[in-house]
C-alpha cells in the first residue's frame, strides 16, 4: 500500500511544471514583504510603551511591523519631562511625573533593560533639616516626620493614630495585589478594563469616595484626613471626599520610590529607540479617516519646522492606529464618527512653580519659632471640620498642595541656592513667594505681582508651568474600552481608573498585546482565553 502511494506521489510531482528556482519564494514571504503599519499618536508613557511592547510581541510572533509615532510636542515623555535650573544640564529637575515605585513593574523592568540608572527619589534633597516631611493644615503642622522608615516615626505615628496606619497599610497591600493581577494571565491582556476591574474585585474601591472607603475599612478619620489626604493632594490635587478609593490606596503605595538619573523621560525615550519607531516630533495629527475599501486608516498631520517657520502637511495610511493620550485634548477629527465617543472627563488644572533662591523656607510663615527648622518637604491637608464637599476642588486654608526642597545649586557668583517646587491650584503671587521664603520686598506687596516681579537677588531662576496632569478621579464603575473601533485603539480609558506613568505604560502594553492577538486571528473579546505568555 505504501509503495503504491509513493508511486502516485512521484507521478504527481512529474505532472507539476518546473519553474525557475529564482522566481520561487517561501510561503511566508508575502507576509514579510507587507509589514503591519501602525501609527501611535503620543510619545508619552502610553505611546512609548505601546511601541516598545508592540515591537517585542511582533518579533516573538514573527509578525513584521512598522511603527510611526506622532508627537505634537518637541520632546518625548509627555507629562514626564525635566527643565534645567539656570539652563544648565548639570541641574535637571522634574517638572512633571517625579517618581515611580517598586511595584511599577513595567517602569522598573524597562529602566533595567535599557541600562538606565535609578536613584533614590530624594537623593539630591539638601537634608539640612531634622524633619524631612511636615503636614500642614494652613494653621499648624499636624504631624512631622524625620525619615519615613525610622523607628522614631513608626512609634510617633502609632502613638498618634493607634492601629490606623497598620490597617491602612494592609488595605493598600491587598488592593495593590488585586491590581497587579491585571499584569498576569488569565487577566492580561484585557479587552475590557471594566470587566477586568470587576473580576479582580476593584470596583468596590472605584465606586466609593476615598473618605467612605477608608471608613468602611475601619481606618480612623483623623489618620485619613491628616496623612492619607496629604498624599492624595500632593499626587492628584484632590481631597478624600472627591477621589475614589482605588486611587487613594495607590497614593499610599510609595515603597521604593526612585527616579531615573537625568530624568524619568529617559525611560520613554529609550523605549522608542528600542522599538525602532519612526518618531515625528512637532507633528500634530489633525484627522483619522477610515477607508471603506480596505478598512485602513488615513492620518492627516501637520509638522512644524520652527527654525524655518514652515509647515508640512502629510497624509499617511496605516493598518492600525493607537490614540495614546486623552482624546478630548487631541483635537483629532475622526471620520466616520465613533459609535461611542470616550467620555470627556474633567482634568485638574495644576500650577507648577520651580525656582531657586538663597533663602530657606520661613519658619514664621508656618507658625514656627524663629530658631525652629522648617521641614524640607511640606504636604498640606484641610483643618478639622473643614469640608469642601464632593465636587468643589480646593486647597483650603493652606492655599497650595505641596512645597518640596529639591536640591541645591551653585550660581555664577559661586553662591549656594536652594531649588524649590510648589504645586498649587492657582498661579503663585509674588507676595506669597516672598512670605514663604521670609524676605520683604516692595514689589511683593501688590497681590497682582508674580514671581517674575521679584528681585534676582531673592529669586535667581524660576520656571512656571500649567498642566492638566490627571483627571478628577471621581467614583465610577465603568471605564473606556481599549478598542474604540475596528483597528482603532485608545489608551486613555485607564486615566480615570488609575492615573500614573505605570498604568499608562500598562495600557500601552495591553493594547500592543491585543493588537498582535488580533493579527494572529485570536479572539480579543475575552481575557480568560489568552495570556501574555502565548503572545
Amino acid at each position: 500500500m505504501l509503495s503504491r502511494l509513493f508511486l502516485i506521489y512521484q507521478v504527481i510531482l512529474l505532472l507539476i511544471p518546473f519553474s525557475n528556482a529564482d522566481d520561487q519564494q517561501p510561503l511566508h514571504a508575502t507576509a514579510e514583504a507587507t509589514p503591519k503599519r501602525v501609527a501611535v499618536i503620543g510619545a508619552g508613557a502610553a505611546g512609548s510603551s505601546n511601541a516598545y511592547f508592540l515591537r517585542k510581541y511582533a518579533e516573538s510572533s514573527q509578525t513584521p511591523v512598522d511603527v510611526t509615532v506622532f508627537e505634537r510636542s518637541s520632546y518625548i515623555g509627555g507629562r514626564s519631562t525635566t527643565v534645567d535650573v539656570f539652563d544648565n544640564p548639570a541641574y535637571p529637575v522634574e517638572l512633571g511625573a517625579s517618581i515611580f515605585v517598586e511595584v511599577n513593574y513595567n517602569l522598573v523592568n524597562a529602566s533595567r533593560d535599557l541600562g538606565l540608572v535609578a536613584q533614590g527619589a530624594d537623593i539630591a534633597r539638601p537634608k539640612e533639616s531634622d524633619d524631612s516631611i511636615g503636614i500642614w493644615d494652613g494653621k499648624e503642622f499636624v504631624v512631622t516626620l524625620q525619615n519615613t522608615s525610622s523607628w522614631w516615626n513608626i512609634g510617633k505615628i502609632l502613638w498618634r493614630y493607634w492601629l490606623a496606619p497598620i490597617k491602612a497599610q494592609n488595605l493598600m497591600k491587598s488592593t495593590v495585589k488585586k491590581f497587579l493581577s491585571l499584569y498576569e494571565e488569565p487577566m492580561f491582556p484585557f479587552p475590557s478594563l471594566s470587566d477586568a476591574a470587576e473580576k479582580v474585585g476593584l470596583l468596590n474601591a472605584t465606586a466609593s469616595p476615598g473618605e467612605d472607603f477608608l471608613e468602611r475599612n475601619g481606618i480612623s478619620a483623623d489618620f485619613g484626613r491628616e496623612v492619607i489626604q496629604a498624599s492624595t493632594r500632593v499626587n492628584y490635587g484632590q481631597n478624600l471626599p472627591q477621589i475614589h478609593g482605588l486611587e487613594t490606596m495607590v497614593c499610599m503605595a510609595a515603597e521604593g520610590a526612585v527616579s531615573i538619573e537625568g530624568g524619568n523621560w529617559r525611560i520613554f525615550d529609550g523605549m522608542l529607540k528600542s522599538s525602532s519607531a519612526d518618531v515625528k516630533l512637532n507633528t500634530t495629527v489633525t484627522s483619522i479617516e477610515r477607508n471603506n475599501v480596505d478598512d485602513t486608516l488615513t492620518i492627516k498631520s501637520v509638522s512644524e519646522d520652527h527654525a524655518n517657520k514652515k509647515q508640512e502637511h502629510s497624509n499617511n495610511v496605516f493598518d492600525e492606529v493607537v490614540i495614546a493620550g486623552p482624546l478630548q485634548y487631541s483635537g483629532i477629527h475622526i471620520s466616520p464618527p465613533l459609535e461611542h465617543t470616550p467620555d470627556e472627563i474633567p482634568y485638574v488644572t495644576l500650577h507648577v512653580t520651580l525656582f531657586s533662591s538663597p533663602h530657606k523656607l520661613s519658619p514664621q510663615f508656618f507658625g514656627l519659632g524663629p530658631n525652629e527648622q522648617t521641614p524640607e518637604t511640606i504636604l498640606t491637608t484641610l483643618p478639622k471640620e473643614t469640608n469642601l464637599g464632593t465636587e468643589k476642588p480646593g486647597a483650603g486654608p493652606a492655599g497650595f498642595w505641596s512645597i518640596s526642597s529639591l536640591r541645591t545649586v551653585t550660581t555664577e557668583n559661586n553662591e549656594r541656592h536652594y531649588v524649590y517646587k510648589i504645586f498649587s491650584p492657582e498661579r503663585l503671587t509674588g507676595e506669597f513667594v516672598a512670605q514663604v521664603l521670609g524676605f520683604q520686598n516692595s514689589t511683593a506687596v501688590n497681590g497682582e505681582s508674580t514671581i517674575a516681579d521679584l528681585p534676582k537677588t531673592d529669586i535667581s531662576w524660576f520656571h512656571e508651568k500649567i498642566w492638566h496632569p490627571y483627571p478628577f478621579l471621581y467614583p465610577r464603575v465603568t471605564f473606556e474600552e481599549p478598542n474604540v473601533a475596528p483597528n482603532l485603539w485608545y489608551t486613555g480609558g485607564i486615566e480615570s481608573f488609575i492615573s500614573t506613568m505605570e498604568t499608562s505604560s500598562l495600557m500601552g502594553k495591553n493594547v500592543a498585546a491585543l493588537m498582535v492577538q488580533s493579527w494572529k486571528g485570536q479572539d480579543t473579546t475575552s481575557s480568560d482565553e489568552q495570556g501574555r505568555d502565548d503572545l
